[in-house]
């Protein structure tokens, strides 16, 4: 698959490809409510697996947008992606004559394609930096899957990358763009609760080491390239299982590839921790890890204001508990209630904060797209809430309590750590 000298080659050609945007600024071309034939969006999946008929239903029925390629290195799954969007463009004909969905082994082929506006992310997390990088290099906008990133230092290189080129960079953590987590932040952020001194987060344990033994590699998967920039390994259907198996994946369990449930997870309840205590640009100061070693919950987290977020189970499923002087406020995907009930059912005042309104995260970036503007889930955000999840991992990995050092993004007390902050790469890979 991609070799360092490989990714350098192709990002010099697609020089000549990043100028080719295709969006032209609805301002430029008319007024409100003008949409010119170049506002169509076209898009590029990469990574075609569980997540994607998700992605691919929430884009591609806006009206904007336009799906014409995907890469995946597994045959069966990059058919089965050709199938389900051709499928819809014959059911929905749009008024321009539809070409089809164009299907690469390679994702790099995908970005050189001059036509492509966009592309959605959706592999597994160890490969997101560097197709994030590749893409935003090439002139793309990314949508990427959470957590962004599978280390610190790859999430402030994808920061970087993202500002280098001028792109729009939505992370998958969408449940910002749902009612009842605004209005929970909301309700934190303007005091309804008074002053905020816990914070209990509800996800999974850490991420483990891989040892699951080497089985016979199916020949629909190019292996190898599945494995990319990570430490290699045999292939195991525990990783990446054939698409008749409808269950989800277990690489987020092991680090070398995720970051266990939490940060697959985490990437959603951390960071709604993160908004409503308004540390979208910054992060806790020090982590505590549980006494026992073998622990999978009890992780604390301190932020320089005082308040301590706990990585706790407190029996309402994945969810946010936030600890106030006035009462107690619980957010799920399921459920928002508070304790008293009057907190959760207060109306805003006119002169409270209001956060980002987004209804709908997909649409949401298309619109970030058209504007040239910081969607509501921007490659920052993205980056310190996945690092909220790779200095929990490291806590637990070490056992030791850690500060951390948000301006900095390094621990001011462990080497170790700070060598964590980062990952080895397979020979012929390397962070751009």
């Amino acid at each position: 698959m991609s070799t360092a000298t490989n990714r350098r080659d192709f990002l010099k050609k697609s020089v000549l490809t990043a100028g080719a945007f295709t969006i032209v600024p609805r301002h430029v071309l008319g007024g409100p409510g003008f949409i010119a034939p170049s506002d169509r969006i076209n898009f590029g999946y990469i990574g075609n697996g569980k997540q994607v008929k998700t992605l691919l239903d929430s884009f591609i029925r806006l009206p904007e947008v336009r799906v014409v390629a995907a890469s995946d290195v597994d045959s069966k799954k990059l058919t089965r992606f050709k199938n389900w969007t051709e499928e819809y463009y014959s059911a929905n004909p749009p008024k321009k004559r539809y070409k089809g969905c164009d299907t690469y082994s390679d994702y790099r082929e995908l970005l050189a394609r001059r036509d492509i506006d966009a592309v959605v992310i959706a592999t597994p997390d160890h490969w997101h930096a560097l197709q994030s990088i590749d893409a935003l290099n090439a002139g793309k906008d990314v949508y990427c899957e959470k957590p962004m990133a599978h280390t610190i230092e790859e999430g402030r290189a994808m920061v970087k990358a993202t500002r280098k080129n001028e792109r729009v960079f939505q992370t998958g953590s969408m449940q910002r763009s749902w009612a009842d987590f605004r209005k929970a932040c909301e309700l934190v952020r303007n005091g309804y609760l008074g002053e905020i001194s816990k914070v209990l987060v509800n996800v999974g344990g850490p991420g483990i080491p891989c040892e699951l033994p080497g089985q016979p590699q199916p020949d629909y998967l190019d292996w190898n390239a599945w494995v990319g920039p990570a430490v290699w390994r045999p292939y195991n259907a525990v990783l990446a299982p054939p698409i008749e198996d409808d269950g989800w994946p277990r690489w987020r369990d092991y680090i070398a590839y995720g970051g266990g449930t939490l940060a697959d997870w985490g990437a959603h309840m951390f960071d709604i921790a993160q908004w409503a205590l308004g540390m979208d640009e910054s992060g806790p100061v020090k982590i505590v890890p549980p006494e026992d070693p073998g622990a999978q919950f009890g992780a604390r987290f301190f932020y320089d204001n005082g308040v301590e977020m706990v990585h706790e189970d407190f029996g309402r499923g994945y969810a946010v508990r936030f600890i106030g002087s006035e009462g107690t406020l619980d957010v799920s995907r399921s459920f928002l209630d508070s304790n008293p009930a009057g907190i959760v059912t207060a109306e805003l005042k006119d002169s409270d904060d209001r956060l980002y309104h987004s209804d709908n995260h997909y649409s949401d970036f298309t619109g970030a797209i058209k504007a040239r503007t910081k969607p509501i889930c921007d490659v920052e955000v993205g980056h310190r809430s996945s690092t909220v999840c790779s200095i929990g991992n490291i806590a637990y990995q070490l056992g030791r309590p850690l500060d951390w050092d948000p301006v900095m993004e390094q621990f001011t007390n462990d080497a170790v750590a700070n060598r964590l902050r980062s990952k080895e790469y397979r020979e012929g890979y390397r962070l751009m």
